[in-house]
């Protein structure tokens, strides 16, 4: 259970690059990413549908996620949290309370490339602009669902592939708010966060993003040597 709660947390919102002409974008994504700048923190609840082949019915679970620009997040699935995942400056930090645990992944080094072209699927919901997107995914289409639109990418970098084959990423055509994101893995399981409740450039609690973990919690580096 606990690799489905880090593909879960993987499912929304770690970025290898690969030197490319961008492909011409639909308007409405060219709009979507111009609203990205002005974006400097966001929150909304969220419910986290899973599917794997030899299950007949996916199974759910409510969260809650935070966004502050430009790239530091906390993931919360479960109510109460049953697993958090904190992107900090220098480390991703996945945190499960029940168990008093904590594992800390560093994001400096070359030895830790692998980690952070996972990383970006994280953080794919989340874009700067059309360089930031186009430089860590492929876009593979564009599709107009009526209200909605939906974006699907592919990740560029050969690490984060062996995890996800492809993303989805769904907003409101009226508002460009961020509706809902969407993982194929590459053992053909899948995930999609729907958000609701959202909320833009509303102060984040400093606490949220670097909480104080109490003296009794494991803290381990399992890709430590």
């Amino acid at each position: 259970m606990r690799w489905v709660a880090k593909a879960a947390l993987l499912g929304a919102v770690l970025a290898g690059s690969m030197s490319a002409a961008p492909a011409p974008l639909d308007a409405s994504l060219d709009r979507w990413l111009a609203s990205q700048k002005d974006i400097q923190s966001w929150s909304a609840e969220f419910t986290q549908t899973r599917t794997f082949k030899a299950l007949t019915q996916p199974l759910t679970a409510q969260g809650k996620v935070w966004f502050v620009a430009p790239n530091h997040f906390r993931w919360e699935l479960g109510n109460p949290a049953q697993t958090i995942a904190l992107r900090q400056t220098n480390q991703m930090m996945v945190i499960y309370p029940r168990l008093k645990r904590a594992e800390v992944y560093p994001l400096g080094g070359d030895e830790q490339s692998a980690w952070q072209d996972t990383l970006a699927l994280l953080e794919a919901g989340f874009p700067r602009s059309a360089a930031d997107l186009e430089t860590r995914f492929r876009v593979l289409s564009v599709s107009n669902l009526n209200q909605f639109i939906q974006v699907d990418l592919q990740p560029r970098a050969a690490a984060a592939r062996r995890w996800v084959s492809q993303i989805q990423i769904i907003f409101a055509t009226n508002t460009l708010a961020l509706s809902a994101t969407a993982l194929t893995f590459a053992d053909g399981s899948s995930l999609r966060n729907d958000f609701t409740n959202g909320t833009v450039n509303v102060p984040v609690d400093g606490n949220l993003l670097a909480p104080k973990l109490d003296a009794d919690f494991k803290i381990v580096e399992p890709m430590k040597k």
